[in-house]
């Protein structure tokens, strides 16, 4: 599962959008004129309970009922998607199976296919495309598009809006629901998706931006979850008009970093290029093994096509990484009273990390993840490990990455042509198509799944 922002759950309620003036919502038809009112820069497309809904539109029989999108049929893992049927119950992504069953004695458990959500991710870009050409895909469920001339006056947006929405419904499915969001830049745009589901539409135009920011949460923002919350609670921020009433200096002060003038300016309205400034921090995938995987042999070849995976998606983003970590949960007998997981295993976790000179290729990054597993502990207690993480941190892009002193040119080159090709293969014909041996007992056992910030092109 790849580390990602925060999402966003919480909607706006409905009594805020009253306060709004009139060319913001839904004007009267003889007052639409496509070239009036402010302009927008961006459109944010984000799929409603995308797993489920996809579930519900090939499935007929499942369509008005409380589903949950599971990775396995086990009451001690998780649930990966939820209808909105089962979201009234309470259900969410991340709800233990077991608690999901309490919760919604009715609920349909439906084992994941990723690649028919592949399947519709292409069909729905294509439906987007034939209204405006689509930007950036951010995630297997999520697209931004930048507008353009006669599209950004905010009325021209908002029914570009409504023809993208009809459009997916009609090329994709009648189930296949969306929130649209329209902003000046892609943050915000991304926000403005958020306020209003299932099937919203709002914008969020520089003139609105205050009534509008001040009805969120600080957790409603992209970025912002838990930990960061009570970082800023600490600080004296607590509501969002604190953080409005910042100046652009305390708030990269507060962040104690550039990104936190960046978000003051998006904030604000302001759009720039995030191109330069935007890449993933870190790339991960765990698995919870099955009764049968939990030996240390088939546990390190699962992590073997864990690290397998990252190092594809970390050269797919043009990615060096400067640390590997590795995270290892031993399921211990009850008895012991060991912490019980998320998961209900009772469990006792190691974790270990090693700093890098900065790599892509799979022999590198082979080589520190052995040496990981090799000093993880050993004993009675330790031979039943059912958690397996990898994760590739301290990223840095092509055009900040400096080649090693010790390596040679031609070398370097080298082995970024054969990871080149050998990535081209498996992008091809299916991630086992060239693997090392050591993993192959791991692909039955930890299929290849689809995390939601995961660009699905790569699998």
């Amino acid at each position: 599962m790849a580390a990602a922002s925060n999402p966003l759950p919480t909607a706006l309620p409905d009594q805020w959008l009253d306060t709004l003036p009139l060319p913001h919502s839904e004007a009267p038809p003889a007052a639409r004129q496509p070239d009036s009112g402010p302009c927008l820069n961006w459109f944010f497309v984000d799929l409603n309970s995308y797993f489920a809904s996809v579930e519900q539109q090939d499935r007929p029989e499942l369509r008005g009922q409380p589903v949950a999108v599971v990775p396995m049929m086990a009451d001690t893992t998780c649930c990966i998607a939820a209808s909105y049927e089962a979201k009234a119950h309470g259900v969410r992504t991340g709800t233990i199976v077991a608690e999901a069953k309490r919760m919604c004695p009715g609920l349909i458990l439906v084992e994941a296919r990723h690649e028919i959500y592949v399947d519709y991710h292409h069909r729905i870009v294509e439906a987007v495309e034939s209204c405006l050409p689509v930007t950036a895909v951010l995630s297997i469920d999520e697209m931004a598009c930048r507008l353009m001339g006669r599209e950004r006056p905010l009325l021209a947006a908002l029914e570009l809006g409504r023809q993208v929405k009809a459009r997916i419904r009609e090329r994709v499915g009648t189930v296949m629901r969306s929130s649209v969001g329209l902003a000046t830049n892609r943050y915000l745009a991304k926000v403005a998706s958020d306020m209003e589901k299932p099937d919203g539409l709002v914008a969020l135009p520089v003139d609105v931006l205050p009534e509008a920011l001040t009805q969120l949460t600080l957790r409603d923002l992209p970025g912002i979850g838990a930990q960061t919350e009570k970082h800023l609670n600490d600080k004296g921020i607590r509501t969002m008009h604190d953080l409005l009433a910042m100046e652009s200096e305390q708030s990269g002060q507060l962040w104690g970093s550039v990104w936190g003038e960046r978000l003051w300016h998006w904030l604000h309205g302001e759009d720039f290029d995030m191109a330069e400034t935007e890449h993933l921090k870190s790339i991960s995938h765990s698995h919870v093994l099955a009764p049968d995987m939990r030996t240390a042999e088939k546990a390190w070849a699962v992590a073997h096509k864990l690290l397998h995976k990252a190092a594809m998606r970390l050269r797919s983003n043009g990615l060096w990484a400067g640390n590997i970590g590795l995270a290892v949960g031993f399921a211990v007998p009850r008895e012991q009273h060991a912490p019980v997981s998320r998961f209900g295993v009772p469990t006792r976790g190691w974790h270990g990390d090693l700093r890098l000179s900065e790599c892509q290729d799979n022999q590198t990054l082979i080589a520190a993840l052995s040496r990981l597993w090799a000093g993880r502990p050993a004993g009675p207690e330790f031979d039943q490990p059912y958690f397996v993480g990898v994760q590739l941190t301290a990223l840095v892009p092509d055009r900040l990455h400096s080649l090693n002193l010790f390596d040679t040119l031609d070398g370097a080159q080298s082995r970024t042509r054969l990871m080149a090709a050998m990535d081209e293969l498996n992008h091809k014909y299916g991630l086992s198509a060239l693997a090392p041996a050591t993993m192959l007992t791991a692909f039955k056992a930890a299929p290849t799944r689809i995390a939601f910030h995961n660009i699905p092109d790569l699998f």
